[in-house]
């Protein structure tokens, strides 16, 4: 064994990502809380277009209507309008020779303008019943609605039946209606019709408490005493005399302009209106039937009194407009404010979902592609490399150089020289001490000493940083190979032979191995077990045979000592030294290729805060070296076809795809919880099913245990959520121009020698 201590330099000067670490770290939580934000903001859009989405369905009523004595007789044989002036239930009927002709359920942007169009040829009014939601999603004919002269009332914010919520929902439902209302006309209103109401007979002992809450807050509530039952769609001819009122009495008539196919409806009205017309009936709106019957009682306008949601006053734009409006009131102050900031919250939703709708299928499509590239691809890889003729060329026996880069690996530095103690293939070993402070190059000599080790030398050199360990080493390496190793990995005792057999094909510069998590036997480590196997190698057999192969691991690679040289060797521009360092031996003309017997054990992170911290690292590092080498895109020869093979590639399949891939997840939970739940999970496990058929080839083809996939469903709902989040951060850390420092993981020094790992 031969120790080497440098002479004593200056110490070198910090490097660019050094003199900003300070910067970065300051900058972290705030790109933390950003990443959050953006996640928050993707969610509550979702979430805010499923409860507009609410479909309404026809307006059957749940149930009967046993009233058990609590409703007032009155209530029940009287009128459909029903009052709580001076906190007395009042009904009140619709004139003779009166059609008060009213619609549920709307807007709708399908029907909703056919029967306004339909109105305004025949220039009469309506009262348009709305459910919020829809006037959230279809402000425009709202206003519309208001300004050609019919007037809206209430009909709930999703079309529920308030007979059996709470205070609470029962407030919220009308609150919110009216902000809509207010953001999409400028008015909030007095009438009120419950979803599933019919006649005032119908009211009952759940229902009644409801209406006398809302009368006391000075709502009026409406019902009907002629149903087209149009949502029947049971042809023209029934919607038109069910609609009929009897011997001349007046009514109000229930159409709906929404919840379902309109078209019956459509074809009715003018038939309808005509047919009513030449029997001498006149139409109006609600308050215009209140008015004409109060008229004829001598009683007070309706209109003069407060309401709800605005100030007092007659008309949608205030006393001045039509008594045929008098429910109406102007929004003003917080309630028009609030109300503009929902319209303005929807559209963005409504923008928002379809956009990310489009989003899910490229995502989609390109999930799928790269597991089909990754299934064709690798089972070709395996068969090519596993023919019983194929060679690189006459076999390697030359002796190699193994460097150990090693900072603070105290506990796991032994086990790395007792593994390289039994390597088959002639190796010399330079264990690169960047700085320890726990004893690292004291425990490697001595273990080198135990086991009778006089290939081992120690380096040691102030703390410069991973890149320029390696360097040291290359630069003392005795020979023309140079195997690349973690202090933290263990090595199989034919790995290094294994590992530099490629390099009998001059054009080869470089040798992936095949790196595996040997501290597996946590749920952590058989997360990370499955996406090496699956998400790691799988991946280096496609790249291998494209020629594009990005990154070679730092736990096991070999590489020619010139080409490393010619390439300036490792790089301290970026956090992800192995990406650097395999693309500038791309763009050089070398040959990257992966060789799957050479097998490395590494000690992976046993704590999300430190898987965290490795991923973040990774993801940041990789996008440093693609922008880094941007300029192959354009260049000629092997560096252009780097850039415009390899490197399209990853930008794709690790960076734009993750980063999207939430979209399947976030469409998943909505589809589940506003469309269909069943579909929904048929479908997120039909993608998985697909996940699992490729990590079972990949796990076939690596000679795995199966056992292990059996924690695969549970890394898709966890594991992967963190994991988008950490490629999220990286991705705004980038946007910003922030900078990362190398972060060093606390080791455990579990993964002791290969044969003891299972």
């Amino acid at each position: 064994m031969t120790t080497t201590t440098p002479s004593r330099r200056r110490r070198r000067a910090p490097t660019r990502i050094e003199r900003v670490a300070g910067k970065a770290a300051a900058l972290q939580k705030p790109r933390v809380i950003l990443a959050g934000l953006l996640l928050l903001a993707l969610t509550s859009v979702m979430l805010l277009d499923g409860y507009l989405r609410a479909e309404v369905g026809g307006d059957q009523r749940v149930r009967t209507g046993a009233s058990s004595g609590k409703v007032p007789d009155k209530v029940l044989d009287g009128g459909p309008i029903l009052t709580f002036r001076g906190g007395q239930a009042t009904t009140v009927s619709v004139p003779d020779k009166t059609i008060a002709l009213t619609f549920d359920d709307g807007p709708n942007p399908t029907w909703t303008p056919q029967v306004l169009a339909i109105l305004k040829k025949y220039d009469i009014p309506a009262t348009f019943f709305v459910v919020g939601s829809m006037v959230s999603r279809y402000p425009s004919i709202v206003g519309d609605m208001v300004e050609q002269g019919n007037e809206v009332g209430i009909h709930t914010f999703t079309h529920v039946d308030l007979s059996y919520q709470s205070d609470a929902r029962v407030n919220r439902e009308m609150q919110q209606t009216q902000l809509a209302l207010a953001g999409a006309a400028g008015i909030t209103t007095t009438l009120f019709r419950a979803p599933y109401s019919s006649e005032t007979d119908a009211i009952d002992n759940y229902s009644w408490p409801v209406y006398k809450k809302l009368g006391e807050e000075g709502y009026t509530s409406v019902f009907v005493d002629t149903d087209s039952d149009d949502w029947k769609r049971p042809g023209v001819s029934k919607i038109i005399r069910w609609a009929t009122p009897e011997d001349g009495e007046g009514a109000s008539v229930l159409f709906h302009d929404a919840g379902g196919e309109r078209s019956q409806t459509i074809k009715a009205l003018p038939t309808y209106i005509e047919k009513m017309k030449a029997k001498g009936y006149t139409f109006t709106t609600i308050s215009g039937a209140l008015q004409k019957e109060e008229a004829a009682s001598g009683r007070v306008q309706q209109g003069q009194g407060g309401g709800p949601g605005g100030q007092a006053g007659v008309g949608g734009a205030g006393a001045g407009a039509s008594n045929l409006q008098a429910a109406h009131r102007e929004a003003t102050g917080a309630t028009l404010y609030e109300g503009k900031a929902l319209i303005g919250a929807v559209a963005v939703a409504e923008w928002a979902v379809p956009v990310l709708s489009v989003g899910l299928m490229v995502v989609g499509v390109a999930v799928m592609g790269r597991f089909g590239m990754m299934l064709i691809l690798a089972r070709r890889h395996y068969r090519q490399r596993n023919r019983r003729r194929f060679s690189w060329g006459a076999p390697v026996y030359r002796p190699v150089s193994v460097i150990v880069p090693a900072y603070n690996e105290k506990e796991c530095i032994a086990n790395t020289l007792e593994s390289l103690a039994k390597s088959t293939h002639p190796i010399e070993i330079i264990v690169v001490d960047d700085g320890s402070t726990d004893g690292t190059s004291e425990i490697a000599r001595n273990a080198a000493m135990e086991l009778g080790m006089t290939n081992v030398r120690v380096i040691r050199q102030e703390n410069a940083g991973k890149p320029a360990a390696l360097n040291n080493g290359v630069r003392s390496a005795s020979y023309d190979i140079v195997v690349m190793m973690d202090g933290d990995t263990v090595f199989e005792p034919d790995t290094v032979r294994q590992l530099v057999q490629p390099f009998a094909d001059p054009g080869v510069g470089a040798v992936a191995g095949n790196a595996k998590v040997g501290n597996r036997n946590t749920v952590i480590g058989a997360w990370q077990h499955i996406e090496y196997v699956m998400g790691f190698n799988l991946d280096r057999r496609m790249y291998d045979l494209l020629r594009c192969m990005p990154t070679i691991p730092g736990a096991i690679g070999a590489f020619r000592r010139e080409a490393v040289l010619q390439v300036g060797g490792m790089s301290e521009d970026t956090l992800a030294e192995d990406t650097d360092i395999t693309i500038a031996m791309h763009r050089a003309g070398w040959r990257v290729v992966y060789q799957e017997h050479a097998r490395a054990w590494t000690e992976a992170p046993g704590s999300l805060k430190q898987l965290w911290s490795q991923r973040y690292r990774w993801s940041y590092g990789t996008m440093q070296a693609l922008w880094k080498h941007r300029k192959s895109l354009t260049d000629k020869g092997p560096s252009g076809r780097f850039g415009r093979v390899g490197m399209p590639l990853v930008v794709i399949f690790q960076i734009v795809t993750p980063v999207f891939a939430p979209l399947i997840d976030v469409f998943t939970v909505y589809s589940m919880i506003f469309v269909d739940f069943t579909a929904a999970l048929l479908a997120w496990l039909a993608v998985l099913a697909v996940q699992l058929l490729c990590a079972a080839y990949a796990f076939r083809l690596d000679r795995e245990k199966y056992r292990y996939l059996l924690m695969m469903p549970l890394q898709q709902l966890a594991y992967r959520q963190m994991m988008y989040l950490v490629l999220i951060h990286s991705c705004i850390t980038a946007m910003t121009g922030g900078r990362l420092r190398w972060q060093k993981l606390k080791r455990t020094g579990e993964v002791g020698t290969p044969a003891g790992v299972g």
